[in-house]
């Protein structure tokens, strides 16, 4: 492989984790959104119905506290996967060399 060609296939770990922590703090902070309004349970009945579950859940009061360190837990997890997928995707892009 060329010098440009690795280049052009180069992932920073930074930028991928940072990416995908936001994409999974965004979906889980509309998620913290939809129960705060009220919507949520009938927007999970609605997904369980596609997937032909059927099963009894309930979603919880909102709490701020809860809500908060949902979003965060899934930046760190979303940052931590993304980080790993770069770092790997480095190891195996430099061995086919």
């Amino acid at each position: 492989m060329a010098k440009n060609d690795s280049e052009k296939y180069k992932m920073w770990p930074n930028k991928i984790g940072l990416a995908l922590g936001s994409f999974f703090a965004i979906v889980h902070l509309i998620w913290v959104i939809m129960v705060k309004i009220g919507v949520a349970a009938k927007f999970l009945d609605w997904i369980m119905g596609l997937h032909f579950i059927s099963m009894p859940l309930a979603i919880m009061p909102f709490s701020i506290g809860n809500a908060v360190f949902l979003v965060v837990v899934t930046f760190i997890f979303g940052y931590v996967a993304g980080w790993l997928f770069s770092v790997i995707w480095h190891c195996v892009l430099h061995k086919h060399k």
